[in-house]
């Protein structure tokens, strides 16, 4: 009889601890869950009209001498708008061009 009562403690002992372990992972991965939703949230909820930020000044057309590393900035800073979302994909194709001269 003690073996058999020594075997049931143990196995409530695993399995309590299992349980914890998998209750404490699964809080674990729903917080993490929630912070890549709110994150995510944020960046593709729309700018409140008093919080919008102002039109980016068109890019001014090459001079015919401009070296190509000014236009290699230009284009990093335009990309850099587009990933922040303050430039659409039409508005960065348009200066694109712009600073590409075609």
């Amino acid at each position: 009889m003690p073996g058999l009562l020594r075997g049931v403690a143990r196995t409530a002992v695993v399995a309590g601890t299992a349980t914890a372990v998998s209750n404490r992972v699964s809080r674990r991965q729903a917080g993490r869950w929630a912070e890549q939703d709110t994150h995510a949230y944020e960046q593709n909820a729309p700018a409140a009209p008093a919080q919008a930020a102002p039109a980016p000044a068109p890019a001014p057309p090459p001079a015919p001498g401009d070296d190509m590393s000014t236009r290699i900035d230009q284009l990093k800073e335009l990309g850099t708008l587009k990933e922040q979302g303050i430039l659409t994909e039409a508005e960065f194709a348009e200066q694109k061009s712009r600073i590409l001269g075609s």
